[in-house]
């Protein structure tokens, strides 16, 4: 991956704090739920927190393939790669906050609290400057013009 595929993609992320984390169940399904994202600095990883035994895990445990995907007030992005279970107390007490307190209160010592590590693939992401007000009136124009409608920019990259 370029450093500019890279820069766009973790500054598209930086104020992103959930993502809609989706993992394929045993029969095919695609399961969604929302994570909150644990380091806000984008290197072509993410981690999240987990419980051990939850469904989630069995679900990257039998398949890995995942996608995690987030929407700003401006952008869209849209990450696949593969998933692996981490348990690594050093790394939990790094990444340690209040947010994931409130769900684990027993602290980053507690052997059912594990991490997920997301190692992104590729992107695909689209950036609307100006906000979804641009994107209306870019649609207004659109359809008064009858040209093409313009969201923004629409980019895959592979990482």
């Amino acid at each position: 991956m370029t450093t500019e595929e890279t820069t766009k993609v973790a500054d598209l992320l930086k104020d992103e704090r959930t993502g809609l984390f989706t993992t394929i169940a045993p029969d095919g399904t695609l399961i969604s739920r929302p994570m909150a994202m644990q380091e806000v600095e984008f290197d072509g990883d993410l981690w999240f927190f987990a419980e051990r035994n939850s469904r989630k895990v069995a679900h990257i445990t039998a398949n890995p393939q995942v996608n995690v995907s987030t929407s700003g007030s401006s952008s869209w992005v849209s990450l696949t790669g593969h998933a692996v279970v981490i348990d690594d107390l050093d790394k939990k007490r790094t990444l340690w906050n209040t947010v994931v307190e409130a769900w684990f209160p027993d602290g980053p010592e507690d052997p059912d609290v594990v991490l997920l590590r997301v190692d992104a693939a590729s992107a695909e992401y689209w950036d609307s400057p100006g906000g979804r007000l641009a994107s209306v009136i870019s649609f207004a124009k659109a359809k008064l013009t009858g040209q093409p409608y313009d969201g923004g920019e629409n980019e895959r990259v592979d990482l």
